[in-house]
């Protein structure tokens, strides 16, 4: 670090070096040229940003920046830097730069949670071993700060639970559908017009974001390691406007949760679409907000809510990493390790316990309800409600709407594989998981 003639000579100066500037990026590079006095009083440092490298310096931008700080030189940006922060995203050759960096010993702020999910240990150890910071509050849900309180706020405390809205553009897909009664392909054309949906969807509505996030979240709540692919992960492609309609018309509402909870002597994480009661708190997240709801033993059930997505939220969250980073490096501290002396291991999708709504197609004949009735029986499972819908379109057909109570989840599964199996089912509708107690 130097001093800074421009405030005062024994303010140190941490020069910051920018990879990306985007949405996100070029609002930091915004604050970072606009408020850098009031960022020093806050952090006792002067943030001066050195260099940002970019693919197309001449390319328009949401904020106009310094032509002699815009560069395709990555590499001269991390050297000349004291501290990086990464918003370009992907995971090569982004990993080898944060490494290059990490190695270096200049402390890193990324909101990559892609490649926090595949090599998240990776970065930490490399961080631990040069004594750099690694931040990354903006990588799990945007400007909530969620990564601190879950890292400090409750290392005292016992997480046992944490189910999260994690993904902006399915939660804002699912509430079209849900408050309009709109179609899935109508209101994911509906996101992409107002911005919420990329023009390629498909890491949004097939999971794939919301499994990464929940796998950095769960790392920490959980004090082991965890990669996307400890992840059981389903979309919301195959929610209809009718499976909307029904959990409504049975006073629940479909959200795409991103679940981490303790299963025996492991931990089960899970991205599923899932039915949850109307009066759940997590029922009100509506648009494209984010929410996590946390449950931990001595603190009980906690609220995290805001925008999970969009340039000034989630530069919000990177620049606070980058204050807290600035403060610590200022007083000499070294950064925080990745916490994973449980090591608890990853639980398989079957040996979670789950809840299931199930909708059946059948005959309407003496007898039907005996057979099904038999097989969850055989299977062990039992029924908490059921509602016979007479079918106006098809005579002599019904839907039988089941709930599940709680039970081991393959078992769950194998219940229904074996309802298909019946004479009397002509169609298994809908298998949706229920998020709710007894």
């Amino acid at each position: 670090m130097n001093t800074s003639p421009a405030t005062d000579r024994e303010t140190p100066v941490l020069k910051v070096g920018l990879l990306g500037a985007g949405t996100v990026g070029s609002q930091v590079a915004r604050v970072l040229l606009n408020h850098a006095h009031e960022l020093a009083l806050r952090s006792g440092v002067c943030l001066e940003l050195s260099g940002v490298a970019v693919r197309n310096p001449q390319a328009p931008r949401d904020t106009e920046l310094p032509a002699e700080l815009l560069t395709t030189d990555v590499d001269a940006v991390i050297d000349a830097a004291d501290v990086v922060v990464e918003l370009t995203g992907g995971i090569e050759p982004t990993r080898t730069r944060v490494l290059r960096a990490l190695n270096a010993g200049k402390s890193v702020i990324t909101g990559n949670k892609a490649l926090l999910a595949e090599h998240g240990r990776e970065l930490h150890d490399a961080a631990a071993a040069s004594g750099a910071q690694l931040s990354y509050e903006a990588a799990v849900a945007g400007a909530i700060p969620i990564v601190r309180p879950m890292r400090d706020s409750l290392a005292g405390d016992r997480v046992n639970r944490f189910l999260g809205i994690m993904n902006g553009t399915t939660n804002f897909i699912l509430d079209q559908m849900d408050t309009t009664g709109a179609a899935f392909d109508d209101a994911l054309a509906q996101a992409q017009e107002l911005g919420y949906a990329e023009a390629d969807p498909t890491a949004d509505v097939e999971g794939h974001d919301a499994a990464a996030k929940a796998a950095v979240l769960a790392s920490l709540a959980f004090h082991s390691t965890y990669t996307i692919a400890d992840v059981h992960c389903m979309g919301i492609t195959g929610i209809t406007a009718q499976d909307v309609a029904a959990a409504r018309e049975a006073g629940y509402v479909i959200k795409l949760l991103s679940v981490g909870e303790r299963c025996g002597d492991g931990v089960n994480l899970r991205v599923n679409p899932v039915m949850i009661p109307r009066d759940h708190v997590l029922a009100g997240v509506h648009g494209a907000y984010n929410a996590v709801f946390v449950e931990a033993a001595n603190a009980g059930s906690l609220m995290f809510y805001g925008q999970g997505a969009g340039g000034h939220p989630t530069a919000s969250a990177v620049l606070g990493d980058l204050v807290s980073a600035a403060r610590a490096i200022a007083l000499g501290a070294q950064g925080i390790p990745l916490d994973a002396y449980a090591a608890l291991p990853a639980v398989s999708m079957d040996d979670a316990t789950t809840r299931l709504s199930i909708t059946v197609a059948v005959t309407d004949r003496l007898g039907a309800l005996a057979q099904l009735a038999q097989v969850f029986a055989d299977h062990g499972v039992s029924i908490s409600t059921m509602l016979q819908i007479e079918d106006p379109d098809a005579p002599g057909m019904s839907q039988l709407r089941l709930v599940t109570h709680s039970g081991r989840h393959a078992s769950l599964m194998a219940t229904v594989a074996a309802l298909r199996e019946l004479d009397v089912v002509r169609d298994i509708v809908s298998v949706t998981p229920v998020e709710a107690g007894e």
